[in-house]
């Protein structure tokens, strides 16, 4: 399997945090299906990072093993419900991350709590993780999807995003 299947090449006019200054962007090169990843460091330098999103993937799949959910073995009446019990978790998780920051306008005691308030985003990346795997989509399918996704959502603001296309994602 080839390890350049995706490339993240420089883009010096974005930042990740992570990326000491430099931003990354991903270019996927034509006709290849893997999304292996290299980091293009400065003047063409890659270097291989490991796939997390994949390692999240896999902890997900035994966490929810270890709690007795097996999303690879279920039939449709099975998924409508864990679909709909990873959605309510989902709200409450929300809800719970909503109560980190200040939204009483009118209460002047809040604080905003950052470090639970990344704690619940994580909560929340468990349960779309665990709802990914349901509808069985692998981490790659995932990634896939955003991909494509992400690029409908800049064509429709490029466009102004005057009026919703019903088939603009109907490719996804």
């Amino acid at each position: 399997m080839s390890r350049a299947g995706l490339i993240l090449d420089v883009d010096r006019t974005s930042t990740l945090q992570s990326g000491g200054g430099i931003g990354l962007r991903p270019v996927s090169p034509p006709g290849t299906g893997s999304i292996a990843v290299d980091w293009v460091l400065g003047q063409g330098r890659r270097m291989e990072s490991p796939d997390q999103l994949r390692e999240l993937f896999r902890m997900q799949r035994a966490l929810n093993l270890r709690i007795g959910v097996d999303t690879g073995t279920m039939d449709e009446a099975e998924k409508t419900k864990w679909i709909l019990n990873y959605c309510r978790a989902m709200g409450q998780e929300m809800a719970e991350l909503t109560d980190s920051v200040p939204w009483k306008w009118w209460a002047k005691y809040q604080k905003f709590d950052e470090q639970n308030a990344r704690v619940e985003v994580v909560d929340l990346l468990h349960f779309l993780i665990s709802m990914a795997q349901v509808l069985g989509m692998s981490a790659d399918d995932v990634f896939a999807a955003y991909v494509k996704k992400n690029e409908v959502n800049l064509r429709r603001q490029d466009s102004g995003y005057v009026a919703k296309d019903p088939n603009d994602s109907a490719h996804i």
